[in-house]
C-alpha cells in the first residue's frame, strides 16, 4: 500500500490515516477493495485466522457470503478465558446479554421429536420401537412417569434449607464460560434473588449433585430411567447412599438465571439424561450425532475454532426444543446441545449409562480420547469409586473366606468377564495414567487431578496411551498366535456386461452380494478385483483355532 491509498471505513483523522499506511490492510475479496483492519476487524481479532473476508457493502448485497475462518494448525487446551465468537456480529461482543442476539440471526430446523405421555416411557416402549432412545423425547406432563420432584412452589432458598448455605458450588460465568471461584450455595441464593437488572455478570449452575442431602428425599428419577440405570441395577445396594464412595451423577439441582448460555457440549462418558423443568423454561439447540457432525464437533471443541465460530455453521442442521415448567425431556447419548435460559429457572435431572447404547458411548469414549481431552474430574472420580470397589471385591475373591469367596464371584458375569482381577487392575492402572500417578499401591486410592487436568499425547493408534508406553496392557497378556500368514495382495481384470445403476433409484440391494453377469446387459463394465488374505493359527487346549480374514476390494469402470 501506499501514502496515497485511503480506507474507505476509516474514521480517521488524514494524518492518522496516514499512519495506518503502515499497519495491517484487508482486502474484500469480491470488491477487491482495501481497508485498514484495525477499522474493520471484529474487536481487534486475529486477522491471521481469517480465511475470506468481504466487506460490509458486499455483505449486504449478497446474504450467501460469510466471513470463513481458517481451520487451525493444531489443537490447544489451554483454558480458554472467553468464548467470543458472538463477537463477529457487530455490536454484541460485550453484551453480556448478547445470546437472543445471536440467537436472531441463526436459522433452525423445527423439530419433530416425539411428544410421549409418561405412561408410554418405559422398557416395553424401549424394546418395541426401533427409534426409541435415538433422539430426545418430550413429556408434557409428569403423570405416568413414576417420578417425584419438589411441589412447584419450590424456590432455590428451599435448596439452601435442605443443601446448606455453606456448601461450595461451582458456578459458571456466562461471559467467558468458565468456572468462578468463591461461591457457596447461600451466596448463590442471594445473587439469585436479585432482579435481573441489578445483576452485573449473567451466571449458571448446572452441578449441583444432591445426593445425600435431605433434598435428595424428595426427588426420584422416572420409572423407565431407574429400570436402566446401571449404578442403580448393578451397583450394590449396600454399597450406596450417604457415608458410601459410587458414582453420583443421578440427581442434580440446576438453577440458571435469564440469558444464562451453556455453549456446545455432549454430556459426560457419553451419558444418556432426564431433565425436568420445576420453575421457569429452557430453550433447547440440538445437533445429531452423525459421524460428520461428531468430527466437526472435535474440530470446534478445545480450538480456536470455539473462541470465535458458532458450531451450528459447521453442521448439517441445528434443532430447537423450548421447554416450560412440568416438562420432561429425556436426552439420549451423544446429541450435541447447547442451552439458552430465557428466564430465571430451577431444573432437576441426571445422567444415567444403559446397556442398549454401549455402543455409542464407546464411540464418544474414543472421540474424547483421540481428540487429546482429559476426562472431567467428575468422570475419573466415578471411574475411581468403582475401581476402589472392584479391587474390594478381587481382595474377597482372593482371600481365605470361602464363603465370602463365592459371593463374590457370583457377582461377576463369567460368560463375559472372563478374568475379573485383571480387568479390575487394569482399570485402576489406566486410571492411575490418566491422573498422573504411578502408584504401584493395592490399597482404596483417591487421586489427585491436576488443576488443568492431565494432558495426554495424542496419538494415532487405538491404544489410550503413548505409542512409546509399549504395550496397551499391563495386568494380562492377550493371547497370540502361533502362526500368521499375509498371502500376497492378487490382482485380477475382467470384462463383463452390467446394466450401470441408476444412482436415482434405490440401486444398493441388487449390489450388496451380486457380482452376476446380466445376460441383457446393454453396457460393459471393467472390473478390477485386488484379494488379500490373512491366516492366523494356534493351539488350544481341546485342538487348535484357524481364522481366515479375506478383503476383496472391487473397482468398477463403466
Amino acid at each position: 500500500m501506499t501514502r496515497d491509498d485511503t480506507c474507505p471505513a476509516c474514521s480517521c483523522s488524514k494524518d492518522e490515516s496516514r499512519a495506518a499506511v503502515a499497519s495491517t490492510w484487508v482486502r474484500c475479496d469480491v470488491c477487491l477493495t482495501w481497508y485498514h483492519w484495525r477499522c474493520v476487524g471484529t474487536s481487534g481479532g486475529d486477522l491471521d485466522a481469517v480465511d475470506q473476508w468481504y466487506c460490509n457493502g458486499c455483505l449486504a448485497a449478497n446474504a450467501a457470503l460469510s466471513v470463513t475462518l481458517k481451520a487451525p494448525a493444531r489443537k490447544s487446551f489451554r483454558k480458554r478465558t472467553q468464548r467470543d465468537y458472538a463477537s463477529l456480529n457487530s455490536g454484541t461482543g460485550s453484551d453480556p446479554r448478547r445470546w437472543p442476539k445471536i440467537l436472531e440471526q441463526k436459522s433452525f430446523k423445527d423439530n419433530k421429536f416425539k411428544r410421549l405421555d409418561g405412561s408410554d416411557v418405559s422398557l416395553q416402549w424401549l424394546e418395541n420401537d426401533e427409534t426409541a432412545m435415538t433422539e430426545p423425547i418430550i413429556v408434557e406432563q409428569p403423570d405416568g412417569l413414576g417420578m417425584r420432584m419438589p411441589p412447584a412452589h419450590f424456590t432455590v432458598d428451599d435448596v439452601v434449607d435442605h443443601v446448606g448455605a455453606d456448601t461450595p458450588l461451582e458456578v459458571i460465568d456466562v461471559a467467558t464460560q468458565s468456572a468462578s471461584p468463591g461461591w457457596t450455595l447461600g451466596k448463590w441464593s442471594d445473587y439469585y434473588n436479585l432482579e435481573p437488572d441489578a445483576r452485573e455478570r449473567i451466571c449458571n449452575v448446572i452441578s449441583l449433585e444432591i445426593s445425600g442431602t435431605t433434598l435428595s428425599d424428595k426427588i426420584l428419577p422416572p420409572k423407565f430411567v431407574r429400570d436402566l440405570d446401571w449404578v442403580e441395577n448393578y451397583w450394590p445396594s449396600t454399597r450406596k447412599g450417604k457415608g458410601h464412595s459410587y458414582p453420583k451423577v443421578q440427581l442434580y439441582c440446576l438453577m440458571g438465571v435469564a440469558y444464562a448460555w451453556t455453549d456446545w457440549h455432549i454430556d459426560f462418558a457419553g451419558s444418556s439424561v432426564y431433565y425436568h423443568i420445576l420453575r421457569g423454561s429452557k430453550v433447547f439447540y440440538f445437533i445429531r450425532p452423525t459421524l460428520d457432525n461428531l468430527k466437526a464437533y472435535e474440530r470446534w471443541s478445545g480450538t480456536e475454532l470455539q473462541n470465535h465460530t458458532w458450531l451450528g455453521d459447521l453442521v448439517d442442521e441445528v434443532y430447537k426444543v423450548e421447554l416450560k415448567h412440568g416438562n420432561t425431556m429425556i436426552i439420549p447419548a451423544g446429541w450435541i446441545h447447547a442451552v439458552y435460559t430465557p428466564v430465571d429457572t430451577l431444573v432437576f435431572g441426571g445422567n444415567f449409562l444403559h446397556s442398549f447404547d454401549v455402543e455409542k458411548h464407546r464411540v464418544l469414549r474414543d472421540l474424547k480420547s483421540t481428540s487429546g481431552a482429559s476426562p472431567s474430574r467428575r468422570v475419573l472420580d466415578s471411574h475411581t469409586h468403582l475401581a476402589n470397589f472392584l479391587i474390594s471385591e478381587v481382595r474377597i475373591m482372593e482371600g481365605e473366606n470361602e464363603i465370602s469367596k463365592k459371593e463374590a464371584k457370583e457377582q461377576v458375569p463369567a460368560d463375559r468377564v472372563k478374568d475379573a482381577a485383571a480387568m479390575a487392575r487394569e482399570l485402576r492402572w489406566r486410571l492411575r495414567l490418566a491422573c498422573g500417578d504411578t502408584s504401584e499401591d493395592e490399597g482404596s486410592t483417591t487421586w489427585k487431578i491436576k488443576a488443568n487436568g492431565h494432558k495426554r499425547k495424542r496419538t494415532t493408534s487405538l491404544s489410550p496411551f503413548p505409542e512409546e508406553s509399549g504395550v496397551p496392557f499391563r495386568n494380562f497378556q492377550p493371547k497370540t498366535w502361533d502362526r500368521v500368514l499375509e498371502t500376497p495382495a492378487s490382482h485380477e481384470i475382467k470384462s463383463m456386461k452390467r446394466r450401470q445403476p441408476d444412482y436415482e433409484e434405490d440401486w444398493t440391494p441388487s449390489w450388496v452380494d451380486s457380482d452376476r453377469e446380466e445376460e441383457d446387459g446393454v453396457d460393459v463394465v471393467e472390473v478390477r478385483t485386488q484379494r488379500n488374505c490373512i491366516t492366523k493359527i494356534r493351539r488350544t487346549t481341546t485342538g487348535l483355532e484357524r481364522h481366515r480374514i479375506e478383503r476383496v476390494v472391487e473397482e468398477w469402470k463403466w
